[in-house]
């Protein structure tokens, strides 16, 4: 029932972008903000979903083979979008994208966030699938098991490394790009999973543990929006 939900969730996203490509070529603002908006739905409300199947047997290779085969399938039908606030700081640093389109970007990425928690939640009420039964019990199921500083370092560390090689695979064929950038997601996954949930990520960690954001949000807000911001800032910096 989730890989069903998940794969249907690819589907309506494949299907909106592909209208609104055909429909808003001569509004490029609203176009812009709503591809962005459906593809970092997709990743969170599919993220969101396989954060509940971490836990199924066997332990770690069902959800690292989940997270490999997802994050392929996200490079494949999301060609074009970043779905990531970090990512979207390459082009206006470089002068490639306006700031008007970068923070219009940007906001389409936390709306989806919401949105993404939002239709997971409701979804998950409806207890469809075993994994979803007390999901929504949990409260703040905290990523973070070890100490902020540690934490922190963590995710600048794995927002580098990422971004690090995104830029090198730009060079890369696609149809092996993809992979690869899957590969090393899955690789920081399993590394980091169960220190900091591994998400680099700011709109993707707030659509994950928006309750912790809310009980404690200077911590995670260091450790999920500064540190891979900070991250991304050292990369463009340096090259």
């Amino acid at each position: 029932s989730s890989l069903l939900l998940m794969f249907g969730v690819v589907a309506t996203v494949g299907l909106c972008r592909r209208l609104a490509r055909r429909r808003l070529r001569s509004r490029p603002l609203l176009f812009a903000f709503l591809v962005e908006t459906f593809s970092t739905f997709q990743i969170c409300a599919c993220t969101n979903e396989l954060s509940l199947l971490g836990g199924v047997e066997p332990q770690p290779h069902t959800a690292l083979t989940l997270t490999y085969g997802f994050t392929v399938l996200h490079g494949l039908t999301l060609a074009g979008s970043t779905c990531n606030p970090c990512g979207t700081l390459q082009p206006m640093w470089g002068g490639g994208t306006s700031p008007r389109m970068g923070g219009l970007k940007i906001a389409a990425q936390f709306v989806a966030a919401v949105l993404a928690r939002g239709f997971m939640h409701f979804v998950w009420s409806l207890e469809m699938a075993e994994p979803h039964l007390g999901a929504l019990s949990q409260g703040c199921s905290s990523p973070m098991q070890t100490t902020e500083m540690q934490a922190f370092c963590i995710e600048l560390l794995f927002s580098v490394v990422f971004q690090l090689a995104v830029l090198r695979a730009e060079s890369v064929n696609p149809k092996y790009r993809v992979h690869l950038i899957a590969l090393l997601i899955t690789m920081l996954v399993y590394a980091g999973g169960n220190l900091t949930g591994a998400i680099f990520n700011p709109a993707l960690a707030f659509s994950l543990h928006a309750d912790c954001f809310y009980d404690k949000f200077l911590s995670y807000s260091l450790v999920y929006w500064i540190a891979p911001c900070l991250g991304k800032f050292l990369i463009l910096y340096v090259f």
